[in-house]
């Protein structure tokens, strides 16, 4: 029987190691954007980070249960259809897996107390799905670093 992702991503010796590994891919994504979306996101990432230093790191893990739990069907039917990698299997699926995870971060951003987070995800969030696509083969490799 296969794993699922939160036996194999929260659990206790790992979730430490992915969140810091999230953290990493955000990073990356964002130096890897260019364009004006890009400066946007770069934008409402510096502000976050200039009023709420570790505010990042510290929504990853919030967010990293519903995340996985977000992403656990498409591990399943992954596991199921024999695909190599995760990545491609989940980039195949952009736009609905992009907003399967932002239907996470958008009941997150509604019930924020942080208004100058807020208005830095609003004014990002419609090119969010975007982004998120583009950096699904990172998540497929970050999932399978630890399914291995």
């Amino acid at each position: 029987m296969v794993a699922t992702l939160q036996e194999i991503l929260l659990a206790p010796d790992s979730q430490p190691k992915v969140i810091d590994d999230c953290f990493t891919l955000i990073e990356q994504e964002l130096s890897d954007q260019s364009g004006v979306s890009a400066a946007a996101v770069k934008l409402a990432y510096k502000t976050v980070n200039t009023f709420f230093p570790g505010h990042v790191r510290t929504m990853i893990e919030r967010l990293l249960p519903e995340m996985v739990d977000n992403l656990q069907p498409y591990w399943a039917e992954y596991n199921a259809s024999g695909n190599a990698k995760f990545g491609d299997y989940l980039a195949e699926r952009g736009g609905e897996v992009s907003e399967a995870l932002l239907s996470v971060t958008d009941r997150h951003a509604e019930a924020s107390d942080k208004p100058v987070v807020v208005k830095a995800y609003r004014g990002v969030r419609g090119s969010a799905a975007k982004h998120i696509q583009a950096a699904l083969p990172r998540v497929g490799d970050l999932v399978l670093k630890y399914a291995n």
